[in-house]
């Protein structure tokens, strides 16, 4: 019985020790590794096609602050690039979102990559079948013994 109240109050102390080591976890400041993480897959909305996380004008360090405080309130990953998706439009994400019309951007290169590499295939057999052709021995024509004597008594009398 007394093994029983020490496993209780061992059990109660680890999960006190853990909900405090929770507490302790979400009141950090996020590193800049962290906010970078996310910053890189955003572009800055001043300076054209520059990353957030590279990016020094004051609207990216006021963006990068805003993550830094998101971050801090234990927002996640997809809620903050959600959050600037609403505010500023698709066009701050450094990739496309993988759906609708711009999952083109993603498909489209693969299509193309397939279609010329049959095209390739196909050119490249074509130029082996003429290729084989051409090896062929061309027939040879048999001529008759009287004709080839004329022929070269011809020739003859030409010289």
């Amino acid at each position: 019985m007394r093994s029983r109240v020490l496993l209780s109050l061992l059990a109660l102390l680890a999960s006190l020790l853990a909900a405090t080591t929770v507490q302790a976890q979400e009141g950090t400041e996020p590193s800049d590794d962290e906010v970078n993480r996310i910053a890189r897959q955003l572009y800055c909305p001043v300076c054209p096609s520059t990353p957030l996380d590279v990016c020094e004008s004051k609207a990216c360090q006021d963006w990068r602050a805003q993550i830094r405080d998101q971050l801090a309130r234990g927002w996640s990953e997809e809620q903050i690039i959600d959050y600037f998706v609403t505010q500023y439009g698709e066009r701050v994400l450094a990739e496309p979102r993988r759906a609708g019309f711009t999952s083109l951007v993603w498909v489209l290169p693969i299509l193309a990559v397939a279609v010329g590499l049959t095209i390739a295939v196909q050119v490249l057999k074509g130029w082996r079948r003429g290729s084989a052709q051409a090896a062929a021995p061309e027939p040879t024509l048999e001529v008759p013994p009287e004709m080839a004597a004329r022929l070269e008594q011809e020739l003859r009398e030409l010289r």
